[in-house]
């Protein structure tokens, strides 16, 4: 069983940045495929990012590419999420997931696991 935990969320003004944290436990971290969803109020949970077990391969939403970067460190069991240029669309919920799966491409990934959610707020 993994859990997961987010950490780096909430308020900012447009055009500040946040970095989001999820710290992974209980599993082989190295083997999990990891993303960033989210859910803003009255819409469905969506993947923002994702990235591959080694890191080689990654995939960003169009509203986000150019302005979040996803990386992981697999020594510290941790990925992140860098946001910059934030939005007030890009205010939700956001989620730490795994997949114990191999998604190709990576938009296809299933979570196994998620966190408990981290929110993020931007004000315009």
């Amino acid at each position: 069983q993994v859990q997961l935990v987010e950490s780096g969320g909430g308020l900012v003004q447009a055009g500040g940045s946040l970095r989001l944290s999820c710290a992974a436990s209980g599993g082989t971290f190295s083997r999990y495929t990891m993303g960033w969803f989210r859910q803003a109020p009255g819409k469905e949970r969506a993947i923002v990012a994702a990235i591959s077990t080694a890191g080689w391969r990654t995939y960003y939403v169009d509203s986000v590419k150019g302005r979040f970067t996803i990386s992981r460190d697999n020594a510290k069991n941790t990925i992140y999420l860098q946001m910059n240029s934030l939005k007030p669309e890009d205010t939700a919920v956001y989620y730490c997931a795994a997949d114990r799966n191999t998604p190709i491409p990576l938009t296809t990934m299933r979570p196994d696991y998620w966190g408990q959610g981290t929110q993020v707020t931007v004000s315009s």
